[in-house]
């Protein structure tokens, strides 16, 4: 048995900015990975034909904290990418967030919400903030496809998301002053990040009692795997995606990076993608052929599949009764994704790591 000062469990980005941060502080560090690969879902891979793909979906970098883009342009720089969505649904595309435009080409009346009530969960969340018209044709299925249950039994929280562009912009986030897709790949800036750290891959924590840490244990792994799911198991969704190789195609194949899928009667996937798109365009314009693929949503059993945490009441306090236990804890710290149930953007997860860390060196970082 070995023992470190600090024992960080996972290597996606909370983990590997943490381990980063306290080795950059000499601290004693080494990372443990349950996959074959680092970064988490960060990772990405390269298809034969020279297009890059997101291998855990698309990850579009933004922020705008000029502290956290110098962190990340340290270990490698970035093309800019601005990513724009749409939709098909009724046998259109359409800009996704919705333009004011669109709404009022298509309401005979005003854009009025139909709810008036105390809401108490996303579909009542969704009709307080929409006419029911646009609530059944681009949210409830959508979201029905993505969760696996009838939108009356999910969080009202998830509606935070929504927005109508009242200037018809269609980029997915206007405000973010720095958005790109590092120049090498996240994987090479990932490997960047953690370099000259210990690294044991393929190494599954929960049942390999072989490391110890002596100062602390940074843990990012399930929270409710940490204690053996001795409470019941929280619930989480995930995608199957499903690549395929276009070779004839000239240029792109849809006319962009990202097209929602939210209605039933288009089949079971939630959304299809074309990562030429997300690449510099010089450099896809020389590519033949190209790559789609589709993702549809489904409820993983092993954690290395675990994306979403589900949002619905019994696993928000099935998680409260975890982060009890997790916060009287001794030298441990359980956080990130998992570990805090939670879905961060990655500008979330960074800040949120470096909040970690600083608490843990003991001063501003």
């Amino acid at each position: 048995m070995k023992s470190y000062d600090y024992v960080v469990v996972g290597s996606g980005l909370t983990g590997a900015v943490i381990a980063r941060l306290l080795a950059d502080h000499g601290r004693e560090v080494i990372v443990l990975e349950r996959r074959s690969h680092v970064g988490g879902n960060t990772h990405d891979h390269t298809h034969e034909s020279g297009i890059r793909i997101h291998t855990y979906g698309p990850h579009y970098f933004r922020t705008s904290c000029p502290r956290i883009w110098d962190y990340c342009i340290r270990f490698g720089s970035f093309y800019p990418y601005v990513p724009r969505i749409q939709t098909y649904a009724n046998s259109e595309y359409v800009h996704w967030p919705l333009g004011i435009s669109f709404l009022r080409s298509k309401m005979a009346e005003s854009f009025q919400p139909c709810y008036k009530g105390v809401v108490t969960n996303f579909e009542e969340a969704a009709l307080s903030l929409m006419p029911r018209a646009i609530y059944e044709i681009f949210v409830k299925e959508y979201n029905e496809k993505q969760w696996g249950v009838p939108a009356s039994q999910l969080s009202a929280d998830l509606c935070k998301r929504f927005d109508v562009r009242l200037d018809d912009d269609t980029r997915l986030t206007p405000k973010a002053k720095y958005q790109g897709i590092p120049n090498k790949g996240y994987h090479t800036w990932m490997m960047n990040m953690l370099s000259d750290i210990p690294i044991l891959i393929n190494y599954e924590y929960e049942t390999t009692n072989l490391i110890t840490a002596k100062r602390c244990l940074i843990y990012t792994g399930p929270i409710d795997a940490y204690f053996n799911y001795d409470l019941g198991r929280l619930k989480y969704r995930s995608q199957k995606r499903l690549s395929q190789y276009y070779p004839s195609v000239r240029g792109y194949y849809q006319s962009s990076g990202q097209i929602n899928n939210p209605q039933h009667s288009n089949g079971e996937h939630i959304r299809t993608l074309e990562w030429k798109h997300m690449m510099e365009t010089d450099y896809a314009s020389n590519i033949i052929g190209t790559v789609i693929t589709t993702e549809t949503p489904y409820t993983p059993t092993n954690a290395n599949d675990y994306e979403y945490p589900f949002p619905d009441s019994y696993n928000a306090l099935l998680y409260n009764r975890y982060r009890s236990r997790a916060d009287a804890l001794e030298k441990t710290i359980i956080c990130g994704r998992l570990g805090e149930y939670r879905y961060y953007d990655m500008d979330q997860a960074i800040a949120r790591a470096m909040v970690i860390a600083a608490k843990i060196i003991g001063r501003d970082i």
